[in-house]
């Protein structure tokens, strides 16, 4: 308990103390607003072995690894038959690319 005591003195004002005894900066990043503008909407992602997959961003890791929920799987970009897979963890290492699903933040937007 002591340790955390003076960990939490040594903090300027413009940091916070994590739970772990980490310190962040107040600002935060670019990187960090685009992912926290992204929560919640709708993601496409190609992944290496060919696959794509659909689903509500809902967090993301330090290795890249991405959580979709509601996610539908497509066994390429040209087949339309979608299966539903739920919540979804994607190994940040098999992603090829990510894009924000527009289709879907679209029919969001009109419900």
């Amino acid at each position: 308990m002591t340790e955390m005591k003076e960990a939490t003195n040594s903090v300027t004002d413009t940091e916070c103390v994590l739970g772990n005894g980490e310190t962040s900066p107040g600002e935060e990043t670019s990187g960090k607003r685009k992912l926290r503008s992204w929560l919640n909407r709708f993601l496409r992602i190609k992944m290496t072995d060919g696959r794509v997959l659909t689903g509500a961003f809902l967090c993301t890791d330090r290795d890249a690894n991405v959580i979709l929920g509601s996610c539908e799987e497509f066994l390429s970009e040209d087949h339309t038959e979608a299966r539903a897979l739920g919540l979804v963890m994607v190994p940040g290492r098999h992603i090829v690319s990510i894009h924000l699903d527009a289709w879907c933040n679209e029919n969001e937007k009109a419900a």
